[in-house]
């Protein structure tokens, strides 16, 4: 039997972990292996490939438009700089009729940070709501702290006030998004 076809059973039942995660009609997100993946890409008419590592490098497949964003998944990174070209460019994609995939490495940090800035800026989402239907489409996105600042900036950019805010914990700086979260490792 083909490869392929005995992994395909898996991936239906787990789409958000280890395929492409449908995020709109236009937007996907997904990890660097999916990413790469040409039955996935043509499969789900992706158009354009956006890579937000420097660890991974794409396969280039014929008709997709490829874009690269040098970050790497530290507090310290600025990618708050990619918000509004990205957010622009997933936008434009979507307005001519294609389709966009979003990764990082995991598809968990970099890549979730840029759909957060997407869906507020052209979904007029504010960040909780944004959070909310990423992680209910992808459940293991989980921004580092810095990005988790700078996508709290961001809001506050587009609409002039903050539905997230960080707070202090014993594990360091987190959203208040991750509070109870918290508490129940706490407990345990």
């Amino acid at each position: 039997m083909n490869p392929v076809f005995r992994t395909i059973p898996i991936l239906f039942r787990h789409p958000s972990t280890y395929g492409l995660s449908r995020i709109t009609n236009s937007l996907y997100l997904s990890n660097g292996t999916a990413a790469n993946n040409k039955l996935f890409l043509y499969a789900n008419q992706i158009t354009t490939v956006i890579n937000v590592s420097v660890e991974v490098v794409n396969t280039f497949y014929p008709n997709i438009n490829y874009i690269h964003v040098p970050v790497t998944d530290t507090p310290e990174s600025r990618l708050y700089e990619f918000f509004d070209p990205i957010a622009d460019r997933i936008h434009t994609v979507d307005i001519t009729q294609g389709r966009t995939l979003v990764h990082c490495v995991a598809g968990i940090s970099r890549s979730s940070a840029l759909c957060l800035a997407y869906l507020m800026k052209y979904h007029a989402m504010s960040l909780v709501n944004a959070h909310a239907w990423l992680k209910s489409c992808r459940p293991i996105i989980r921004p580092n702290s810095g990005f988790w600042q700078q996508v709290i900036q961001y809001e506050y950019k587009v609409f002039g006030r903050n539905t997230v805010r960080m707070i202090s914990s014993p594990f360091g700086i987190i959203p208040d998004l991750y509070e109870n979260e918290m508490r129940v490792m706490i407990t345990l």
